[in-house]
């Protein structure tokens, strides 16, 4: 029976959109969440270093009795899932982008357009598997290099954040029946798109993997929903800081105790 711990991870706050949807759908589950804010952004990153991170980071996951991980994160997903799957083959690894499609295949026939990191857009992902399930449906794919740090500053809701909204979905308008929020920081963006969105006119269909993520994990690591669990928060980053973000998204009064992570020399995280 696989453990019911599961571990998820992402470059920093917007994995915890997957984590919000395991809370949800599994309130008993147990939950180590790492946010790796030390290398945030990874969409600029060179690919190799995502997938060093990637591996790290759920190895680190493995020791701390995560059967069952989450990648809450686009770039990783594109880049590094079956890399991680080969080199930790002991643990069910799941990524976003396979969950997204399955979303998307759900949605109104029709193109389908895509806001992701410059470096997700760069790796096809999203196009590779679209094409796969949904071969007869135009992408049209948009690097969205403002959101994150927008996110990450806490500084949506902002007019800055409205005028990146509507840069980026001004190539989409007209163009899409539905839009794949191609990284997990987004639907902390949602606002602010629905916002743009209407301001052009356009009832915009969001497609947000997170639900469908946090169900195939749920599955995976036998987890009846029943049972107590708690919930673990840790950074590479700032502690107190990164507590702060994960009231705001989890909605804690309280948010739980943040430990701090670091990464060594040699690229371990302890």
């Amino acid at each position: 029976m696989p453990s019911a711990r599961i571990g998820v991870f992402d470059s920093g706050l917007g994995g915890l959109t997957v984590v919000r949807e395991l809370l949800h759908q599994a309130p008993g589950a147990d939950i180590l969440y790492v946010a790796d804010q030390a290398h945030v952004p990874y969409g600029p990153r060179p690919l190799e270093h995502i997938r060093a991170f990637a591996e790290a980071i759920s190895r680190y996951l493995q020791t701390q009795g995560c059967a069952t991980v989450v990648m809450a994160c686009n770039i990783s997903s594109a880049t590094a899932l079956e890399t991680v799957r080969c080199a930790l083959p002991d643990i069910q690894c799941h990524g976003v982008i396979d969950p997204a499609v399955r979303s998307a295949r759900q949605g109104p026939p029709g193109p389908v357009g895509v806001l992701a990191t410059a470096g997700t857009i760069a790796s096809r992902a999203y196009s590779r598997a679209l094409g796969r399930t949904m071969p007869a449906v135009p992408v049209t794919e948009v690097a969205c290099p403002d959101f994150v740090p927008i996110v990450e500053g806490g500084r949506t809701g902002t007019a800055e954040a409205l005028d990146a909204c509507s840069r980026y979905l001004a190539p989409l308008r007209g163009r899409a029946a539905q839009v794949i929020l191609g990284c997990t920081h987004y639907p902390l963006l949602l606002p602010d798109l629905h916002a743009a969105a209407s301001a052009m006119g356009w009832m915009m269909r969001v497609v947000d993997p997170a639900a469908e993520a946090a169900r195939e994990a749920i599955l995976c690591a036998g987890v009846n929903g029943t049972t107590g669990g708690r919930l673990v928060l840790q950074t590479t980053g700032d502690g107190a800081h990164f507590s702060a973000q994960a009231q705001a998204v989890l909605g804690y009064a309280v948010a739980p105790a943040v430990m701090e992570l670091h990464w060594h020399e040699d690229g371990c995280l302890a």
